[in-house]
């Protein structure tokens, strides 16, 4: 599975920004897609996934309220959509995916820079 993700960007505090995780190379079917972010001298961090065959969605707990994972089958692509912005969100955006039932992650995009200024 290859992954782009796109759509990061510059955007003040309290804004939205919508980032995009293009997916090609096989099916999605039986796959989990997922976003992570790491910001500079952080741990990366999990922040939602949904299941491609049903669209079943979890989120961290801590971004619940912020941020809605979806997916266009067509496109066979995964959005994070993220609202009230603010400087703490500051990061890198990753769209993994991996097989369900499998702890890790496979595949990894290149990730999308996000800066929210204050």
């Amino acid at each position: 599975v290859q992954l782009q993700a796109s759509g990061g960007g510059l955007v003040q505090t309290g804004g939205s920004l919508r980032v995009s995780c293009a997916a090609s190379g096989r099916t999605l079917s039986g796959y989990v897609l997922g976003w992570f972010r790491q910001a500079p001298g952080k741990d990366r961090e999990y922040v939602a996934s949904i299941i491609w065959s049903g669209g079943t969605i979890y989120y961290a707990e801590s971004m619940k309220g912020r941020v809605t994972i979806s997916r266009d089958n067509a496109k066979n692509t995964v959005y994070l959509q993220m609202n009230s912005l603010n400087p703490e969100d500051t990061a890198v955006y990753y769209c993994a995916a991996k097989v369900m039932n499998k702890r890790q992650y496979d595949y990894w995009g290149q990730g999308t820079q996000v800066t929210v200024s204050s």
